[in-house]
């Protein structure tokens, strides 16, 4: 009898950890990969055994493999084109693989922002409660890896649209919604409706025993129920005063209020840590899940005051001559840029610029006319943003280097004023990506 063989395309760190899970569990596996794989790797490969191949994929073997697991960082829609007689239904994600070997409780949150504080946010909480809970997704490490190294009663996962596409059958325990708006509209042919289904997914498996957390303030995560059967206990939050206790969790006089579970909760919002109206929906999510999960209240106020704000997310690290310097390199879609720019009543020196996934600014003209008094754009091709921006604000420089970037943001700025990397775009023109964004903003500054 043949022995069933899993084919895994990217050698990335979703794709390894599926390689390494795939050989733990005796499970014939074969990595390939586009370009060219790293040294390491590939010692890391032979000493397991696994066949692989590089800089392309073997047709024969893309189509005569049982399963194909699909990094997220690859898209389906371009490998369909260059191989068009791929079948569809065998392709997985990481995290649909790793989920079959685990019992753990699943809480999986997506978003189009917030969704690493969120996730980041429930686990210390978790953590702090003295729960054994593991960190993983787009966060910390890939999925795959954890479930092969270690055993944790309780999984956060971050998961992002393009690892909901290729979900079969994963249901998590707590889903949460942080919000959805465009991005990554490049990888959905430019198609928001079909971005937006690929978030919804994550309910898809849901049954009445699970939950699913939502935030009622984003019109078009409120259009799920329309769209998507959804079985599971629905959780809603709000900031909008107004709504008030029809809601789960809401704010009122500047408190958080939540009895979930009847078990009621109340904390002022001048004591989470990290600042932001988007930070205030990031904190009610976590703090539904710790009722849910039934978590004492003094735990988690304790875990609300000490939580510290992610790298590379408004990270103000560093403030000269009177002037903050704030990394937020993580901003790669509008919405976060909009969330960041409100955050602060300070002047700013917007640090802007990339690669543009078929972003809409509109939403940002108006706050950019009254905060910005400078824009800095910082990529290989500022055309879009110069023709959108120049009408907006006092001064535009277009720069391609983080160096000239920084120094220009220095001279232009004046005591009170915030200097603000929050690009908009994604980072792969100029840098690694979006950690090597603002790794080296931070560097440049800090030589000033």
């Amino acid at each position: 009898m043949r022995k069933k063989e899993i084919m895994v395309l990217g050698s990335g760190v979703s794709g390894i950890g599926s390689v390494m899970l795939a050989t733990k569990m005796d499970i014939h596996v074969f990595l390939s990969e586009s370009n060219s794989i790293k040294e390491d790797t590939k010692k890391t490969l032979e000493n397991k055994n696994v066949d692989f191949e590089e800089n392309g994929h073997d047709l024969k073997r893309l189509i005569e493999s049982d399963e194909i697991i699909i990094s997220p960082g690859i898209s389906f829609n371009k490998l369909k084109k260059s191989y068009p007689e791929i079948d569809s239904k065998k392709f997985i994600s990481e995290i649909e693989f790793a989920s079959r070997f685990t019992d753990a409780f699943i809480i999986a949150v997506t978003g189009s922002n917030g969704k690493t504080t969120t996730a980041s946010l429930i686990y210390h909480i978790l953590k702090n409660a003295g729960l054994n809970v593991g960190l993983a997704g787009n966060v910390g490490v890939s999925f795959a890896s954890s479930v092969c190294n270690y055993s944790y009663d309780y999984y956060v996962l971050e998961v992002s649209s393009f690892q909901l596409d290729h979900s079969i059958s994963f249901k998590p325990n707590i889903s949460i919604i942080t919000n959805i708006s465009p991005d990554h509209l490049d990888r959905y042919n430019q198609d928001f409706d079909k971005y937006t289904l690929s978030k919804y997914s994550i309910v898809k498996n849901q049954k009445s025993a699970d939950f699913f957390i939502y935030n009622s303030d984003c019109n078009v995560t409120n259009k799920i129920f329309s769209r998507v059967k959804i079985n599971s206990k629905l959780i809603s939050f709000s900031i909008k005063q107004n709504i008030g206790p029809k809601h789960a969790i809401y704010t009122k006089n500047k408190n958080i209020i939540s009895s979930i579970n009847k078990e009621k909760f109340m904390l002022s919002t001048d004591k989470i840590q990290i600042k932001g109206i988007h930070n205030l929906q990031n904190s009610m999510a976590a703090i539904s899940v710790a009722q849910i999960l039934k978590i004492s209240n003094q735990k988690i106020k304790e875990s609300l005051k000490t939580f510290k704000s992610i790298p590379h997310r408004l990270e103000h690290f560093l403030t000269i001559q009177k002037v903050k310097y704030i990394n937020d390199s993580k901003a790669t879609n509008v919405n976060s840029v909009y969330y960041a720019l409100n955050s602060f009543d300070e002047p700013i020196i917007w640090v802007v610029g990339g690669i543009d996934k078929g972003n809409n600014y509109d939403d940002l003209i108006p706050l950019v006319k009254k905060k910005v008094k400078a824009i800095i754009c910082l990529g290989k091709d500022n055309k879009k943003l110069i023709d959108i921006f120049s009408k907006c604000s006092e001064l535009i420089i277009s720069t391609d280097n983080m160096s000239d970037a920084v120094k220009s943001a220095y001279e232009i700025s004046k005591p009170g004023y915030v200097v603000l990397l929050s690009p908009a775009c994604s980072s792969f023109d100029l840098f690694d990506n979006y950690q090597d964004r603002g790794n080296k903003f931070k560097e440049k500054v800090r030589k000033l």
